[in-house]
């Protein structure tokens, strides 16, 4: 099971992969939205500009990332509407350098999940030159080139200094970015190369995270921003029962923003209870968040038309649009939202899952994480953990040995 890991390398990956189109911290916001829209996991890389214009990119010019949810969380404490847009990503992105790691095409794919499971979200990898895309069988020596640049996988070798590439690499060299996306659905292709884990339930793995972070439905959609941890980046909203137990109603998350309208969505997040944020993302189905109303509009007011050559900001995002003006209404919360499951609702599993099912839903919906509800509940939708990229990682690795440099 293990000769997956070890047999294939990391150039197996870059295999058709688009050269990197850098967004740079001079950038401003709508250039990063336009960037997250055609980027896996609803977040860009932010590099810093290049000193000459043919200058390759290069792990020591990368700053960060800047996710969906970054900027619509930013557009929300700004209060200044479509201004707020024009603002550059360097005031806010976060700087984290360990976040990408610049390697080699020869590393192996067990050196490069050890990687990952450590917090590495992108590699920059070079896709020109000697290498073909051919497998190196058992590619520990593949050009002498990953005991160099593998010389440890530790955590705090991850959030060192990148890794550098060969010195041939110049001008004429072309690079890509791979994403912890792109690694799954390299994973998934092996499902029988991975036998029997695939087929075994998430819970018998230990791959569900029981310590994921959730806001009332009640509280203020702000207050799930103060909670989003950074892997996944995503809060659920719940509501909790009598007997402790908590009913996921959807979540705030990177992935749910991925290709939102930011200004309306940070309209929603200022005004709105975490609950009316996500039924209202319901109820608007595949379509985003729409514009936010300026001023609110009454009960009786008419839902805005769209008219031509306008922004796809077509409805007003409301109270009255999403059933939530009283506290009568909000007693019929729960199965109102049974009857609003578009795009937005939370995307779940439950604890028999076999992680091949989990693995499936990740990539049909481009999602970055999974709810796990209950199996044995009575009542659906009780959360009790998620499962993200590193929870798989984990399990589809768990029964391979250490490689060398993680010893």
């Amino acid at each position: 099971m293990a000769a997956v890991f070890f047999h294939h390398v990391v150039g197996d990956l870059t295999v058709g992969k688009p050269e990197v189109a850098e967004l740079h911290d001079t950038d401003t916001l709508d250039d990063a939205a336009r960037a997250i829209a055609a980027s896996p996991e609803g977040a860009v890389p932010v590099w810093r500009p290049r000193a000459a214009p043919d200058d390759p990119p290069s792990g020591a010019r990368f700053i960060g990332m800047i996710s969906a949810l970054d900027i619509a969380a930013f557009v929300a404490s700004a209060g200044v509407g479509d201004r707020s847009m024009r603002a550059v990503v360097g005031e806010v992105v976060q700087p984290n350098p360990a976040l990408l790691r610049e390697i080699d095409p020869g590393t192996r794919l067990i050196d490069a999940l050890e990687l990952m499971r450590h917090g590495v979200k992108r590699f920059l990898v070079r896709k020109s030159g000697s290498w073909k895309g051919i497998t190196k069988r058992f590619s520990v020596l593949y050009n002498g080139k990953w005991l160099k640049n593998m010389e440890s996988t530790s955590p705090s070798a991850a959030s060192s200094s990148s890794t550098q590439l060969s010195p041939r690499s110049g001008s004429a060299e072309k690079f890509c970015c791979l994403s912890r996306e792109d690694v799954l659905r390299f994973l998934i292709g092996c499902l029988g190369a991975l036998a029997p884990i695939p087929l075994t339930q998430i819970s018998s793995l230990g791959a569900i995270n029981p310590q994921y972070s959730y806001v009332e439905a009640s509280a203020p959609a702000m207050e799930a921003i103060q909670k989003i941890p950074q892997d996944p980046c995503a809060v659920a909203v719940v509501e909790t029962m009598p007997d402790g137990t908590r009913n996921i109603l959807g979540d705030i998350s990177t992935y749910k923003l991925w290709k939102c309208d930011y200004v309306s969505a940070a309209w929603a997040l200022a005004n709105l209870s975490a609950g009316q944020f996500v039924i209202g993302a319901d109820e608007n189905g595949s379509t985003p968040i729409s514009v936010f109303p300026e001023p609110p509009i009454s009960p009786s007011s008419p839902v805005e038309e769209i008219s031509p050559g306008r922004s796809p900001r077509a409805k007003k995002f409301s109270s009255r649009s999403i059933g939530f003006l009283n506290n009568t209404q909000m007693s019929a919360w729960r199965t109102r939202s049974m009857y609003h499951r578009g795009r937005s609702t939370p995307l779940m599993c439950k604890t028999t899952s076999t992680l091949a099912a989990v693995m499936a839903q990740m990539l049909s919906h481009r999602a970055t994480h999974v709810w796990v509800t209950d199996a044995e509940s009575e009542e659906d939708g009780v959360v009790v953990g998620v499962v993200g990229y590193t929870e798989i990682f984990n399990a589809a690795t768990r029964s391979t040995c250490p490689s060398p440099t993680a010893s």
